[in-house]
C-alpha cells in the first residue's frame, strides 16, 4: 500500500453507523483510564469500539461496544483477536504487545496508531535514543548501551557517576536504578534484568546507562500528528514519585505579560518535541503508515536552563490528564480526531482557561486490597473550578491509581493546592 493511498483511505473512513452495515471498527489493545477517555471521544464521533485487556472490567471495557480479555503479548492470541474483530484501526495503549503481529496487521491494511513502526521504536530505548540523538540531532544526556555486565561497567565509566541504568524494553521505572558508585553496578544489572517488564521471558535485556543530569524539573509536550500536519500543546509541568506521575499542570501566560525566559523555554521545548515526532512520523510514512495520533514527548529541564530529550510515549500521556480541564479539546479528543483522519490545527490545541491562570491535575492513588469506593464527593467538589474523574477500576491490590482530581487556580501553587484538596477531601474506602 502506498503512503498516499493509506492516508487517503484513512481520511475518508465512514462514521456514524457503529451498529450498522459499514462501521469504522477501532480495537484498543489496553483498556485503562486513558483508553477509556479516548473510547468515549471515538464513540462521540460515531466509531465502533472494542476494548481488549489482560483482565475483565477494565475502564475502557466498561464503555466500549464490545470487550475481549487475552494476553496481548502472546502472538497467537493477538492474531486470533485481529481475525475475530477485523479492525480498521488498532490503538495500542500498553507496551506488552506482540509487535510482530502488530506489524503484520499494518501490512495487511489495518491502521495502527500511530504506526506499527513507531510503536516498535518507542518500546525500544536503544532505537529511540539513536533516532533522537544520532539521526535527528536532539540534545540528550551522555549515554552508552550494554549487553553484558562487563559492557555496562565500561559504559558507566565512560558516562561517569552518578548514572542511571535502565533496561531498553521497559517502562514506568521498572528495572531502573540510580548508580552512584562503581560497586553498585552489579546490583543495577540484576535489577535491570529482574525488575523489568517481561523479566520472566528468559532472555537477557540490553540496557542503557546514561549520566544523571542535574535535573531541575520535567516537562511533557503533547504533540499531535494529523492529516493537517504536526502541532504542539502548551508544555505541561509535572511531579513524579518512583517513576509514576502524581501531579501535572499547564499555565496560560497573559499575552501582554509573557516572561521572555519562559517564552524561550516553551519555544525550545516545543521545537524538540516537534522534531522528535517529525522523525517518527517520517519512519511511519516510509512503511506506508499514517503516523497519526497524540505523542507525549518527555523532556528534562536542567539547572542551567538547557532542555534535553528523554523519551516519547506514542499515545496520550498520563500527565496530559490535566487537559481535561485546561484545553477545549483534551488530549483524548485530539487523539480521536487525529486517528480518524480529522485535521488538528493550532487552534484545536489552544488552552481554554483564562489568561493568567493555571490548571492542575492530581493523581489519586489508593492503597489496600479490594474494591475502592469514593465518598464525600459533594464536599470535595464544592469549590468552583474543580472536577474529578473516577476511573472505575474493578479492584486495587497494593496501590493503584484510581482517579484524578482537576482544578483551575490563580497560579501554579493555587491550582495544585486546589486539586490536592479535592483528593484529600474524598472519603476513599477499600472494601
Amino acid at each position: 500500500m502506498t503512503d498516499s493511498t493509506s492516508v487517503q483511505r484513512s481520511i475518508n473512513r465512514p462514521l456514524g453507523t457503529p451498529l450498522g452495515k459499514q462501521p469504522t471498527r477501532v480495537l484498543f489493545l489496553g483498556s485503562g483510564e486513558l483508553g477509556k477517555e479516548v473510547t468515549i471521544e471515538l464513540m462521540r464521533l460515531g466509531a465502533w469500539v472494542c476494548a481488549a485487556d489482560s483482565y475483565a472490567g477494565a475502564p475502557a471495557q466498561q464503555v466500549a461496544h464490545e470487550s475481549r480479555v487475552l494476553d496481548m503479548a502472546d502472538p497467537q492470541q493477538l492474531k486470533a483477536l485481529f481475525d475475530d474483530i477485523k479492525p480498521d484501526i488498532i490503538v495500542p495503549e500498553v507496551e506488552a504487545i506482540a509487535t510482530q503481529v502488530l506489524a503484520q496487521a499494518a501490512a495487511n491494511g489495518a491502521q495502527v496508531v500511530p504506526s506499527a513502526e513507531i510503536a516498535a521504536i518507542c518500546m525500544d530505548r536503544e532505537r529511540l535514543r539513536v533516532l533522537a540523538h544520532e539521526e535527528l540531532g536532539l540534545p540528550t544526556t551522555p549515554y552508552r548501551f550494554a549487553g553484558t555486565l562487563e559492557e555496562l561497567r565500561a559504559g558507566a565509566n565512560e558516562v561517569g557517576y552518578p548514572c542511571v541504568v535502565k533496561p531498553i524494553m521497559s517502562s514506568s521505572g521498572h528495572g531502573q536504578s540510580i548508580v552512584r558508585t562503581p560497586d553498585a553496578i552489579d546490583a543495577a544489572w540484576t535489577e535491570a534484568q529482574e525488575g523489568r517488564r517481561a523479566h520472566d521471558e528468559g532472555d537477557i535485556s540490553r540496557v542503557i546507562v546514561e549520566a544523571l543530569a542535574p535535573l531541575e524539573r520535567e516537562l511533557t509536550v503533547l504533540t499531535v500528528s494529523s492529516s493537517a500536519g504536526i502541532v504542539t500543546c502548551t508544555p505541561i509541568g509535572q511531579r513524579q514519585e518512583s517513576g509514576d506521575y502524581r501531579e501535572s499542570w499547564q499555565t496560560h501566560e497573559p499575552a501582554d505579560q509573557v516572561d521572555p525566559g519562559r517564552a524561550d523555554e516553551t519555544a525550545r521545548a516545543q521545537h524538540i518535541a516537534k522534531t522528535a515526532v517529525e522523525g517518527l512520523v517520517a519512519k511511519a510514512r516510509q512503511s506506508g503508515e499514517t503516523g497519526w495520533g497524540v505523542f507525549g514527548v518527555e523532556l528534562f529541564v536542567l539547572t542551567d536552563g538547557s532542555i534535553l530529550f528523554n523519551e516519547v510515549s506514542p499515545r496520550p500521556h498520563d500527565t496530559g490528564m490535566v487537559t481535561m480541564i485546561s484545553q477545549r479539546l483534551s488530549e483524548f479528543a485530539l487523539h480521536a480526531r487525529a486517528i480518524l483522519g480529522l485535521p488538528v490545527t493550532p487552534e484545536h490545541v489552544a488552552l481554554a482557561i483564562p489568561e493568567g491562570t493555571t490548571a492542575a491535575s492530581h493523581a489519586i492513588v489508593v492503597e489496600g486490597d479490594g474494591q475502592a469506593t469514593f465518598g464525600n464527593t459533594a464536599q470535595a467538589l464544592v469549590e468552583p473550578g474543580t472536577d474529578l474523574r473516577i476511573f472505575a477500576k474493578p479492584e486495587v491490590h497494593g496501590h493503584r491509581r484510581m482517579a484524578v482530581a482537576l482544578a483551575i487556580g490563580a497560579d501554579e501553587s493555587d491550582a495544585r493546592a486546589k486539586a490536592a484538596h479535592v483528593a484529600d477531601s474524598l472519603d476513599i474506602r477499600v472494601i
